[in-house]
C-alpha cells in the first residue's frame, strides 16, 4: 500500500491500519467534534442545507465509486434519486409501513434496476457508455411523469416518519440521521477498496483487457459497480423523500444528474473524499449565491437579482473549468497538498 514519505510501517497491523500518523488521529477528533457542534450553531435554514449536503454526499460517494474507482461513467444518478423517492414513497403511500421498511426497498429496487442500465457496460464503455446511462435517465423520468399507478396522479405526499409517538420532524432530529447514515456510508466505501472487490474494481478503471487476463471477472464486477452506485443513489432519494414529505418528478431531471457529476469532478475522482467535499461546495455554493441575493433586493443590483439562476449556472461552469485545468484531482488533493505542507515543514519534500 502506498503511503506518504517519511510514514513506515513495522507490522501487518499498522500497514493494514486505516490511520497511520497521530494527526491524522486528531484531525479526526477535531472533525467529530466539528460534527457534533455544528447544529447547535446554525440557523434553520443552514441547518436544511448541512442536511442536503448530507444527503447528495451519499449519493456522490456511490457516483465515485462507480466513476472514479470502477471508469464507468453514468449520467443517471438524477434518476436513480427518483427510483428510491418514488419506491418509498409508494410504500407508504400503498401500505403505511414505517420508513427503515420503504429506504431498504429504495436501496434494492435502485440498485436491481441499476444493474439492468449497467448491461450495456458489458460491450461498450467511455462516451457511448455514458449515452446509454443518459438514455436510462430519460425512460425513468418518462415513468416518473407519466406512468400515473407509479407517481399517484403527480405528486406523493407522505408524513413524517415516527418512533412511537415521536414524528422525527425537525431539521435538528433528521441531520442525526443524515449523518450517521453518511458515515456508515463513507466508512463502507473506505473500506470497500481494502478488499478484493474494490481492488478488482480499481482493476476494470486501470485497464479492463489486463484485469480480465489475472482473472477478474470484469462484466460481472461492471453490474455489480452499478449495482452499489445506484443502490447508494436510491438511499439518497428514499432518505430525502422521507424529510421532504414530497415525491415530485421534477426533483429528479438531467440537471441533477450533471450536478453529480460536477460534485465528483470537483471533489476528486477516484476519492471517497472527495465526494464529500464536491457536495459540499456544490450545494453551498448556490445556497450561499442565493443568500447573498436576498440581501440585495433593495438596492441598485436589481438586475443581478433577477439573473441569479443563469448567475448560478455560468459559475459552475467556471469552477468545472478550472478544476479541470488547474487541479484535475480536486479539492482532495489540495486537501492533501495543505496536509503535506504542514507535515514536512520547514522541508519541501
Amino acid at each position: 500500500m502506498a503511503t506518504a514519505t517519511g510514514v513506515y510501517h513495522t507490522d501487518y497491523r499498522k500497514d493494514l491500519a486505516v490511520r497511520h500518523t497521530k494527526a491524522e488521529y486528531v484531525r479526526l477528533a477535531l472533525l467529530l467534534a466539528f460534527i457534533v457542534v455544528l447544529p447547535f450553531r446554525l440557523d434553520t435554514y443552514w441547518l436544511r442545507d448541512v442536511n442536503a449536503i448530507g444527503l447528495a454526499a451519499i449519493a456522490a460517494v456511490g457516483l465515485n465509486i462507480l466513476t472514479g474507482y470502477t471508469g464507468l461513467v453514468s449520467l443517471a444518478t438524477g434518476a436513480f434519486l427518483g427510483v428510491g423517492a418514488y419506491t418509498a414513497g409508494n410504500i407508504f403511500f400503498r401500505f403505511h409501513w414505517p420508513m427503515p421498511v420503504g429506504v431498504a426497498a429504495g436501496v434494492l429496487v435502485s440498485a436491481a434496476i441499476g444493474a439492468f442500465f449497467g448491461l450495456p457496460a458489458l460491450r461498450i464503455k467511455g462516451l457511448y457508455l455514458a449515452i446509454s446511462t443518459l438514455a436510462a435517465q430519460y425512460i425513468l423520468l418518462n415513468r416518473f411523469r407519466d406512468w400515473a399507478a407509479l407517481s399517484q396522479g403527480g405528486t406523493i405526499v407522505i408524513s413524517h416518519p415516527t418512533i412511537g409517538s415521536h414524528a422525527i420532524k425537525s431539521d435538528f432530529e433528521w441531520y442525526w440521521i443524515i449523518v450517521a447514515l453518511l458515515a456508515l456510508c463513507v466508512a463502507g466505501a473506505v473500506n470497500l477498496f481494502r478488499t478484493g472487490l474494490g481492488r478488482a474494481f480499481i482493476a476494470i478503471r486501470d485497464q479492463d483487457i489486463a484485469a480480465e487476463v489475472i482473472g477478474v471477472d470484469v462484466g460481472r464486477y461492471k453490474i455489480l459497480a452499478f449495482a452499489v452506485a445506484c443502490g447508494m443513489a436510491g438511499l439518497a432519494g428514499a432518505l430525502n423523500a422521507h424529510y421532504q414529505g414530497v415525491v415530485t418528478w421534477e426533483r429528479y431531471d438531467i440537471d441533477v444528474s450533471f450536478l453529480f457529476v460536477a460534485m465528483i469532478i470537483v471533489g476528486g475522482l477516484g476519492t471517497v473524499s472527495g465526494a464529500v467535499y464536491g457536495a459540499a461546495f456544490m450545494t453551498f455554493i448556490p445556497d450561499y449565491i442565493k443568500s447573498i441575493g436576498q440581501t440585495l433586493q433593495h438596492g441598485s443590483f436589481e438586475f443581478l437579482i433577477r439573473q441569479l439562476s443563469a448567475i448560478q449556472l455560468l459559475l459552475f461552469g467556471i469552477v468545472i473549468v478550472a478544476f479541470l485545468l488547474l487541479e484535475p484531482r480536486g479539492l482532495a488533493r489540495l486537501w492533501q497538498r495543505i496536509k503535506d505542507y504542514f507535515r514536512i515543514w520547514p522541508f519541501r519534500y
